[in-house]
């Protein structure tokens, strides 16, 4: 009991050094536990960084309007599908590094699956429109494909979240990791931020836990250092990280051509990026703002600037995040030597926690992020290609409509079923919706070129006409 009584007398001596006495309020009603798990949470606290973020918050109006936005440089679909100089080059020195084992993969999978109706990490759900596999699944066998391609192991790190942490390697481990050595697929955890009320306040989830929300994608490469990440890559000879997210069953991290580009420009941050599907659309765009590589928030963008068309009659600003990178491992170092070098973003909310007297409430206050793609700003070269939306980019983030489980299906249908034709084969009608449930295994190939090349030479004929092979 004396122990309890001195904790809390150091704790409390702590918050109203830093003005957050509010915290202890409820300290009475806990039990032993309650008390141990607050007063951790309370030790564990940046009260410098929270200050700061106060102060953020308190000046946070709308986002200052940059005086200058221009298009970024794009390496273009046109230039790729003309296979120029720059591109066959860039192709070469990507085999060369992939192929050297000079490539780590870095996969940000913090997300529940919630707004998808499931209780789970949002990696566990299922998108393969006829094998039932997994985000999961799906990202570890193109990690498989890779490997067996070039007789290298690759190291596959993956950040969760708090929430989700335990949950996700229970997957990994239920699933014998996917078919991947185990010492390659290294797991680290994104990093907390306490909510704060619109006067700085340190909210409270409830009587013994504070209201702590992830730090931002962005957080992922602080926690990639902090961790011992970074050291463990290059320690296997990793001098590239390509950065994905869970929920895009499409992307191509091992992509030989955006490889190569980003380490033949000698850059330390590289993008792909979609053509805009509409000026409406609700994505970030790539751009120089103030003459920096950055990303511009849809909601940052005035109606003029979302409309504008270049000389083309084309979208000026067309280049559409979707969160694929390249990352030099010294650069990620270097932006978090001391402190993560990224701006705070704030978001304003109302969130629910507990009030000032005890109940639940929803009370106006504040989270904090950083966004990876600011760290575009701090390179000095950056490397921006265009890929084909239906063949790359397929988000899973709604339970139904755009950007779901239903049009991710579809999209590797239709993706799979292009490869398929392409190579000679004779696809059955297609079921109702238009999509013929097709899928081609990532170990099998990659693109449509990797396809053709994997099929036998000589068809053979069914009964009814039909060939296969």
């Amino acid at each position: 009991m004396n122990t309890t009584i001195l904790e809390k007398e150091d704790i409390q001596e702590l918050l109203i050094k830093h003005s957050q006495p509010h915290l202890l309020e409820v300290w009475a009603s806990l039990s032993e536990d309650s008390k141990d798990l607050l007063s951790d949470q309370i030790a564990a606290l940046d009260f410098k960084l929270i200050s700061e973020l106060g102060e953020l918050g308190k000046m946070m109006g709308s986002d200052d309007t940059a005086s200058s936005i221009l298009p970024p440089d794009t390496v273009t679909l046109d230039e790729v599908e003309r296979k120029s100089d720059r591109v066959l080059s860039a192709i070469s020195r990507g085999t060369i590094e992939l192929a050297a084992g000079r490539v780590g993969m870095l996969l940000v999978a913090g997300g529940q699956a919630t707004r998808l109706g499931c209780d789970g990490p949002k990696g566990d759900f299922p998108v393969g429109p006829v094998s039932g596999w997994s985000l999961f699944e799906i990202h570890a066998r193109r990690i498989l494909a890779l490997n067996k391609r070039y007789g290298i192991r690759t190291p596959w790190y993956v950040m969760t979240s708090q929430a989700n942490d335990q949950q996700t390697k229970n997957i990994f481990e239920a699933n014998d990791n996917f078919g991947l050595p185990s010492e390659d697929v290294v797991f680290f955890t994104q990093k907390m931020l306490p909510a704060l009320d619109l006067a700085g306040n340190v909210l409270l989830k409830d009587k013994s836990s504070l209201f702590l929300a992830p730090n931002g994608h962005g957080g992922s490469l602080e926690a990639f250092v902090s961790s011992g990440c970074l050291d463990d890559a290059k320690s296997r000879g990793v001098t590239t990280l390509s950065y994905f997210q869970v929920d895009n069953p499409l992307v191509r991290p091992a992509d030989p051509l955006f490889i190569g580009l980003h380490c033949e420009a000698g850059a330390q941050m590289s993008s792909k990026v979609v053509q805009k599907s509409s000026a409406d659309e609700k994505v970030g765009v790539l751009g120089l703002v103030n003459g920096k590589m950055g990303c511009i928030e849809y909601s940052d963008m005035s109606t003029e600037l979302l409309n504008a068309v270049n000389d083309q009659g084309s979208l000026k600003f067309s280049a559409g995040n979707i969160a694929v990178h390249a990352i030099s491992i010294d650069f990620i170092r270097e932006i978090t030597d001391g402190e993560l070098r990224l701006p705070w973003h704030v978001a304003k909310k109302q969130i629910s926690c507990l009030s000032p007297n005890g109940d639940q409430a929803l009370v106006d206050g504040m989270k904090f992020e950083t966004f990876v793609f600011d760290a575009l700003g701090l390179a000095n070269e950056s490397i921006t290609l265009e890929v084909d939306r239906a063949a790359e980019f397929a988000p899973v983030k709604n339970r139904e409509g755009n950007d779901s489980p239903d049009t991710a299906r579809a999209q590797l249908c239709a993706l799979h079923g292009r490869w398929a034709i392409e190579a000679g084969l004779t696809l059955p009608a297609p079921e109702e919706g238009g999509v013929v449930a097709i899928e081609i295994d990532p170990l099998l190939a990659e693109d449509a070129e990797s396809f053709r090349a994997c099929l036998p030479r000589t068809p053979l004929e069914t009964d009814d006409g039909q060939l296969y092979y």
